[in-house]
């Protein structure tokens, strides 16, 4: 009889510390960072009675090796990422005791109770021995069927170029331009977890290095820092001060509400101005009112496309305003760069996007013009200086980045027949 062939071995467990009972929530979060260091990741689910799993450049993976979670944990992580939440540098309130750790976790129960949620961004959590410390965190708290469930976006402070996202040279130097308009709105749009906030990050970092601007930004959280200096342009290995000086506020650290924010921010004699998201007309009200004051605008909407883009504008409004709205964007929007993250052939994401600049009288007129039909703005999109989405899509496939699945499942006009 010929021997029964075995399976292959089961590939060993990273030698990494697991969950043990009784460990406190700062260890159970040094634990879970600890196995993600060196993966790719970018967020990590924490549930009750559930393993941890992590979201990297291949999707959704599971930790199950470090063991599972009980609720007692959930609640001990909770406790701990409240104790870090990132408080304002002012010190207004040092000497207050509501400010003590038992205080804070105390006061974020209460709240959460009340909510069922909670959203704040936490300090970086030390690992094993205290020499190295994770990135910062960006915090939801929330319920669900198996109990308290914790989602925690790992930020990081390390800006990346924008000509290493996947913007081809002629978009980005369009992009730089247009963020040196002296007034106007520049619209990044896109689902979540699109890269909207770091391309965003990419020019703001860029612009402070090249120009002398005061930049307010009103963020929920603050994902990016900008440092106060930068390389020496004539002396390598040296450090000078940034010509342009950057405002960063957070919803509910710095300022009260996201709304608070918006009403104060013009008193800040700001340049430019970048809001996290446009969530509602207050919001969209004054970008348009600061465009036409002279102030450069910069924010983000979850559309895909210019053309979605401005229809979702359009529902923040009644039907009798959409006039008046179409002609201040005709007039005030620089740009709408829309843009996806997709699974590409290497396992690694790539960035698709569309790229559309308010440059001549055709697309003016086309923006103008959008409540009687978008066939005239589709139009513009595809004639020189502005990419579509299709065609950026047709171009990774051609070159290998995409398979044809995912270009198919991605498009936008699928009834268009384009040879490949």
């Amino acid at each position: 009889m010929s021997a029964v062939q075995q399976p292959p071995a089961l590939p060993e467990a990273p030698q990494l510390r697991t969950f043990q009972p009784g460990m406190s929530g700062e260890e159970l979060l040094a634990v879970s960072l600890e196995a993600c260091d060196g993966r790719g990741v970018s967020d990590i689910q924490f549930r009750a009675k559930r393993p941890v799993y992590v979201e990297t450049n291949h999707g959704m993976e599971c930790l199950d090796f470090l063991g599972f979670l009980a609720d007692c944990d959930l609640l001990e992580i909770y406790r701990a990422l409240v104790r870090r939440q990132e408080q304002s540098g002012h010190g207004f309130g040092a000497n207050d005791t509501s400010n003590c750790p038992d205080e804070k976790v105390a006061r974020a129960l209460k709240r959460f109770q009340e909510t069922r949620v909670d959203d704040f961004s936490a300090d970086g959590i030390p690992y094993a021995g205290g020499n190295r410390v994770s990135g910062r965190l960006r915090i939801q708290a929330h319920l669900s069927a198996s109990g308290l469930g914790i989602t925690c976006r790992i930020l990081s402070d390390n800006i990346p170029a924008l000509d290493v996202l996947g913007i081809d040279p002629d978009t980005s130097s369009s992009l730089r331009q247009a963020v040196c308009r002296r007034a106007g709105l520049c619209l990044v749009t896109g689902p979540t977890g699109s890269g909207k906030s770091t391309t965003l990050a990419s020019l703001m970092d860029w612009l402070r290095q090249s120009s002398s601007k005061h930049i307010v930004t009103i963020e929920d959280p603050v994902e990016y820092r900008y440092q106060a200096d930068m390389e020496h342009p004539n002396y390598p290995g040296h450090r000078a001060m940034s010509p342009s000086i950057i405002t960063q506020q957070e919803v509910g650290r710095d300022v009260a509400s996201y709304r608070q924010g918006l009403k104060d921010v013009l008193r800040k004699a700001p340049h430019i101005i970048l809001l996290g998201e446009i969530r509602d007309r207050d919001a969209m009200d004054t970008c348009l009112e600061a465009a036409q004051t002279g102030h450069l605008v910069l924010s983000t909407l979850h559309t895909t496309g210019a053309v979605k883009t401005m229809g979702r504008i359009l529902e923040m409004y009644p039907h009798e305003k959409f006039s008046s709205v179409l002609s201040r964007l005709s007039e005030m929007l620089i740009f709408i760069h829309s843009q996806g993250l997709l699974k590409g052939l290497n396992g690694k994401r790539v960035l698709t996007y569309e790229f559309l600049q308010n440059n001549n009288d055709a697309v003016s007129s086309a923006i103008a013009n959008y409540s009687s039909g978008a066939n005239s703005l589709e139009d513009v999109i595809r004639r020189a200086g502005n990419i579509s989405w299709d065609d950026s899509l047709l171009d990774l496939l051609k070159r290998g980045a995409i398979d044809q699945q995912t270009y198919e499942s991605a498009r936008m006009n699928r009834n268009d027949e384009d040879e490949i």
